[in-house]
């Protein structure tokens, strides 16, 4: 590539996608990461698209909304010029209802109808329709959601590479950082800036069972998400204390029993693949979009953390606004300092 009009220093998911958005309006674009695509968080297999619960709004909320309802046609786009798929389908996700919590789950389908614009749905239904699939719930009643969708991150971050390189881009291990330079190094980043966020590990499993038409479900801080290649993966733990980073151990040998204990239709599927990652979480808890508060002139996307896939879509357009026509939409809330 004879010159570059952005570097992005990252090839995770916020990094790629930045880096596709803006090859997709013209920009010549270099990505390098000295470990490869998908090294880090973004490398993993639980890829749960959901959103947060439809009431106290929030700038936080209404970009996550925005983001998912951008998200079948970004990642079809994505799958069309990569030629590879990225696992990503809106299949929903169903969790259980208390007895206490009946009417608060109804109020907030009532909000969600008002918020999420018609164009998604909360609905409290019998668990009886979910027969073996839904969650255990002592009230009988499940909430159903068609705004949750999944995607394999792992095949996800490889078709944004193939995309990016059809467009003409290049991704690299090492080379010199020309133009406009982003950075998006995931947790490693976020710890540079002393107060920005912190490192916290999470580990998951990938198991062998054929539900890929099936929602998610989500109970007792586990999440199921059924893949289209016949896997479910099961996740996550949070670990805020951590030595190593990518070793599993008794923790996940915990989240697999709980899992097959909800749900016996897993009790005898064959266990895959154990991983486990550094997910980048900011001190906010919200994104760190904008202008980098230590490279002078660069830009910053981090802070992922767990709904890192599901916002990648907006935060790839307001990110390309601003780095490539100066327009800054990024929430207040959002910015690094």
């Amino acid at each position: 590539m004879a010159t570059v009009d952005l570097t992005v220093m990252g090839a995770g998911v916020f990094g790629l996608s930045i880096a596709y958005a803006c090859a997709q309006r013209g920009a010549r674009v270099r990505v390098i990461d000295p470990a490869g695509v998908g090294s880090g968080a973004s490398g993993g297999i639980v890829g749960a698209l959901a959103p947060h619960v439809p009431e106290n709004w929030s700038d936080k909320k209404a970009f996550q909304l925005d983001s998912l309802l951008m998200a079948a046609d970004w990642w079809a786009g994505v799958e069309r010029l990569s030629g590879l798929p990225t696992g990503y389908a809106r299949t929903g996700r169903l969790q259980p209802v208390s007895v206490a919590g009946l009417d608060l789950a109804r109020e907030r389908g009532i909000w969600a109808d008002q918020l999420w614009q018609g164009l998604a749905s909360w609905r409290v239904v019998p668990a009886a329709d979910y027969a073996e699939w839904g969650p255990p719930t002592a009230s009988g009643w499940l909430i159903h959601d068609d705004l949750t969708a999944r995607i394999h991150p792992r095949r996800a971050v490889l078709a944004l590479a193939g995309a990016i390189r059809a467009l003409g881009g290049e991704i690299v291990l090492a080379g010199v950082a020309r133009g406009q330079v982003l950075w998006a190094t995931g947790y490693a980043g976020l710890t540079e800036v002393a107060g920005l966020g912190a490192g916290e590990k999470g580990q998951a499993a990938l198991l062998a069972h054929e539900a890929a038409a099936l929602p998610q479900l989500f109970t007792d801080g586990l999440h199921l998400v059924p893949h289209g290649d016949g896997t479910v993966a099961v996740g996550s733990t949070s670990e805020r204390l951590w030595t190593d980073p990518v070793g599993t151990d008794v923790q996940l040998d915990d989240l697999i029993a709980r899992a097959r204990a909800i749900f016996p239709m897993l009790a005898t599927a064959p266990v895959l693949e154990r991983w486990a990652g550094i997910r980048p979480r900011s001190t906010s808890r919200s994104p760190v979009l904008g202008l980098h508060p230590l490279h002078k002139g660069a830009f910053i996307a981090n802070g992922g953390f767990k709904i890192g896939f599901g916002i990648a879509p907006k935060v790839a357009q307001v990110m390309t606004d601003l780095i490539l026509s100066g327009i800054d939409r990024i929430p207040e809330g959002f910015r690094a300092g």
